[in-house]
């Protein structure tokens, strides 16, 4: 069994809605992303030697970051109907999300995404992991 990983960034800020200390502040963080692939080696021509193209990861996952990037990612249902129009009015790049986004949930959530790719493009996802800075992250397993 093999593993090969790809990395992609992005900025973006978030809050945490019900948490007691700083991080219940909007606060932004430059989050990076690793991907982690699984499988045997490919025996097509085209893919010889390989388990996927990493042309077809990194793609995937910079197509999900830059969907996040220089966004505010929120929970649903934590922020008043007149904040939400006033940041859309202003021209923010919201980012509404079903969960609390810690680094936890979007690991999960990125994971879900590549895994979706990944069957469109013939690979599978093992895991993500998210760090919020550069000594903290969390992983995801699938």
């Amino acid at each position: 069994m093999y593993y090969i990983t790809a990395e992609s960034e992005f900025d973006s800020a978030h809050f945490l809605s019900g948490y007691k200390g700083k991080c219940s502040n909007l606060h932004g963080h430059r989050w990076r992303v690793q991907a982690k692939i699984t499988g045997d080696l490919c025996a097509d021509e085209q893919h010889r030697g390989m388990v996927a193209d990493f042309g077809d990861i990194k793609r995937d996952l910079r197509e999900i970051a830059d969907s996040l990037d220089h966004t505010f990612i929120y929970e649903e249902g934590t922020l008043k109907d007149t904040t939400l129009a006033a940041l859309y009015d202003e021209g923010f790049s919201l980012y509404p999300v079903p969960f609390r986004p810690t680094a936890e949930n979007l690991a999960k959530y990125i994971c879900g995404r590549m895994a979706d790719c990944g069957r469109s493009h013939g690979y599978e996802v093992y895991s993500v992991t998210v760090w919020e800075t550069p000594g903290n992250a969390a992983e995801y397993v699938r």
